[in-house]
């Protein structure tokens, strides 16, 4: 006698996958954890999100329509719980004048020439690839850079270079003109490459 078939989260016989909450815990609480830390730096905060998203998951069960997998469900739904996050932060500093953190802007870049400063011509990182080590004292050096940017800035810069959202989805989600996006893109990677090469190379 044969018994059914399990499908164990795998897609169905009709091509929708399942949820099974019960191992939601076993399966991605670690991955979801790391997901927010690395873009919130904040291992409480991290830990709630997560447990939140758990919440939410529940709640929003019957409405799962089985198109995705659940990691890609629960990473949806944490990922919009991060930009909340961001969103918040963000509001608290508004806006700040873009010129208040142009001093290392003016000092490594040239704005008649629209380049870097010949003196200050950027220089190799040297991360070795190789050197796993060497990276991970590079990427605690790049933290602290990114913790100085205002929190609108590091909210942008991560949304972009982490996540790969599209412009129109960060300017709509943080709520920034597109004009205000593009100046505070390239503040912050100014000010991150000024950082840098003051304290890493």
């Amino acid at each position: 006698m044969h018994s059914e078939p399990v499908f164990d989260n795998e897609a169905d016989v009709i091509g929708k996958y399942q949820l099974e909450p019960a191992y939601w815990v076993e399966r991605y609480a670690d991955y979801l954890y790391s997901y927010t830390l690395a873009r919130l730096n904040d291992e409480e905060l991290a830990r709630d999100l997560v447990q939140d998203a758990f919440l939410s998951a529940l709640e929003k069960a019957e409405g799962f329509r089985g198109d995705s997998t659940e990691k890609t469900w629960l990473t949806a739904i944490i990922k919009y719980k991060i930009i909340d996050v961001y969103r918040k932060k963000s509001s608290l500093t508004a806006i700040k004048k873009l010129s208040e953190f142009n001093d290392s802007e003016d000092e490594f870049f040239d704005p008649e020439l629209n380049h870097w400063k010949k003196e200050h011509w950027p220089e190799p990182l040297g991360v070795e690839e190789n050197d796993p080590l060497h990276n991970k004292e590079f990427m605690s050096v790049l933290q602290k850079c990114m913790q100085k940017l205002p929190e609108l800035w590091l909210s942008v810069f991560k949304m972009k270079h982490l996540d790969d959202e599209p412009t129109e989805t960060i300017c709509k989600e943080l709520r920034v003109t597109s004009s205000n996006y593009w100046v505070i893109i390239h503040r912050a990677k100014v000010n991150l490459r000024s950082c840098l090469q003051k304290n890493w190379i």
